[in-house]
């Protein structure tokens, strides 16, 4: 599959673009664990010309995590087409244009999933957007507004006909949010489409390298994308690229995945500062697999979330290493950790 010339290789596996998450240390780290492609942060194009500091970090990109895309969102065309300018000058790879973010705060204002509610300005948008910059731009968006108007298979010809290189469709309306199944159907009747010929790339509920495979073979997609199931977890996209390319694959193990983590918190806080670091980096911590279905880990898995010290979190990171491999080592089973002095 290319992202216009853009080489991923035969059945990509992306890393999804995800606010407060998908940062510059995540995509290296996926990208290192085998994701073909990530995607920042989403920007948003008012902030992004109003010069907001915070919104401008975002941009910054590693050579090391190429290819890479900018995500951008906004509900003006004029906006959109200015903020779409100063994305090309970070030289990213592709420009993604956010038509798919549910949140209230973001669809409630016309931006995101809001455009699916006005599909002559969401085209409009698209069409300047694509003429303002050299880069190839794509899109990302959903079924539809609600259960009653999923138009994905005729949005996406048109949304072709602008100019785009590729299309994400999350498996979703704006009005399910992350509830719900993701509805796969659809995905492969618009990929099935004989008028669609860039590249259609699913999104929604693939948790496992099994599910990553059968997207492939049932639906016919030409590239599938990760988003919540990489919190806590980058070394899915390692399992997911192992079992695609030869049918099975070799989980890493227990001490090389809390490696991961702790180069997370280690980078999350070098980044920002310690305090706002530890607090960035909780939501991969507790949404991590690692730790479920250790017994009487509950309160330690709590204790983690409310460390503020660097120096402490480690030294419990590190200490569950120990216990897991410890564990591995007696024949007697595991042995839960005990309380820290």
């Amino acid at each position: 599959m290319n992202i216009d010339n853009i080489p991923l290789g035969h059945r990509p596996v992306m890393l999804a673009p995800m606010e407060d998450v998908t940062d510059e240390s995540f995509r290296l780290i996926c990208r290192e664990q085998g994701a073909a492609m990530v995607y920042t942060e989403f920007v948003s194009a008012e902030a992004l010309i109003r010069d907001i500091r915070s919104t401008t970090r975002k941009l910054q990109v590693n050579d090391a995590e190429r290819p890479v895309a900018i995500q951008i969102y906004g509900r003006e065309a004029d906006a959109m087409v200015e903020a779409a300018r100063i994305v090309e000058q970070a030289r990213p790879d592709v420009l993604d244009i956010n038509f798919g973010c549910p949140v209230k705060k973001v669809a409630q204002k016309g931006a995101g999933a809001g455009m699916l509610r006005d599909i002559p300005k969401m085209l409009d948008i698209t069409r300047r957007v694509v003429k303002a910059v050299s880069i190839p731009v794509t899109v990302k968006t959903r079924l539809g507004w609600d259960a009653e108007s999923k138009i994905i298979t005729d949005l996406g010809p048109k949304l072709q006909d602008c100019g785009i290189k590729a299309l994400t469709v999350h498996g979703r309306t704006r009005a399910q949010m992350y509830t719900g199944d993701a509805d796969w159907e659809l995905i492969g009747r618009l990929k099935a489409d004989p008028r669609m010929e860039i590249p259609i790339i699913g999104n929604g509920d693939i948790t496992s390298a099994e599910q990553a495979q059968a997207a492939f073979e049932k639906y016919g997609v030409d590239g599938i994308m990760i988003g919540r199931a990489a919190f806590g977890q980058p070394w899915i996209f390692h399992e997911v690229r192992q079992y695609l390319d030869t049918g099975s694959f070799i989980p890493l193990a227990t001490e090389e995945k809390l490696n991961l983590l702790r180069r997370q918190i280690l980078e999350s806080v070098d980044r920002i500062d310690e305090y706002r670091g530890i607090l960035h980096i909780r939501r991969h911590l507790a949404a991590t697999p690692l730790f479920k279905g250790l017994p009487n880990f509950r309160e330690t898995r709590i204790r983690m979330l409310r460390i503020t010290s660097l120096d402490e979190l480690l030294t419990l990171i590190d200490h569950i290493r120990d216990t897991f491999l410890s564990a591995q080592a007696d024949s007697s089973g595991y042995t839960p950790p005990q309380p820290l002095s």
